[in-house]
């Protein structure tokens, strides 16, 4: 992805030359390749998501590493400067029942972020793990309808199947997780923070480096 066709070119565009920067950049190349790597199993399973749905989203906040609070701060200030000011003043009402402080619940997506959203946001879903024996397997999303799974052809059940089960049913295996978190990991630190304790410092921060930006 050239930064022509980031979602943060603005912001990018401001801090050149930072430490910042060069986080950016490698944090949205992350997402890109998350983005490809599920286009390739949704395209060839045909197996996604719900419309609608958001279970997830509830009863749910994600942990953040400093990478991640990073590109969301710098999302929100491209695209929802209004809400980045609220999150950085404070006055943003972080206190959304039991769902996610980002929750939307009159959008299809649920996320009001979510082109800035976090790893594990993009993971869920869509990506299969190693068992104890390294090997690869799936298990359909524990919200997933009972009933639109039954109606696959042939029919999936809420259980663990292994690679050959999964190629069985979809031709295709979906992303490892343990792959795409890999790459996250290789340049942030594996600290994690709660949103609401991670992202008013980072947007503040951001902001100040953009400051310094612009008076140079």
């Amino acid at each position: 992805m050239t930064e022509i066709d980031s979602n943060i070119k603005n912001v990018l565009s401001k801090i050149k030359g930072t430490n910042e920067y060069d986080i950016l950049v490698k944090t949205e190349k992350m997402y890109d390749r998350i983005s490809k790597e599920q286009s390739k199993w949704y395209e060839i399973s045909k197996f996604s998501c719900p419309s609608g749905c958001g279970n997830c989203c509830r009863h749910f906040e994600p942990d953040l590493l400093e990478c991640e609070a990073l590109y969301m701060a710098a999302w929100l200030i491209e695209n929802q400067n209004d809400v980045a000011m609220q999150i950085k003043d404070g006055s943003f009402p972080f206190d959304n029942g039991s769902a996610c402080l980002l929750f939307n619940p009159n959008s299809d997506y649920h996320c009001s972020i979510y082109n800035g959203r976090a790893v594990i946001c993009r993971l869920f879903g869509a990506s299969g793990f190693k068992d104890k024996k390294g090997c690869l397997v799936w298990k359909p999303c524990k919200f997933y309808p009972v009933e639109k799974l039954s109606e696959h052809n042939p029919p999936i059940s809420h259980k663990q199947y292994s690679k050959d089960e999964v190629i069985d049913l979809f031709g295709t295996t979906p992303p490892l997780m343990s792959d795409l978190m890999e790459e996250s990991f290789s340049f942030t630190s594996t600290k994690t923070f709660l949103i609401r304790d991670i992202l008013p410092k980072t947007i503040a921060k951001l902001m100040w480096i953009m400051t310094l930006a612009d008076s140079n």
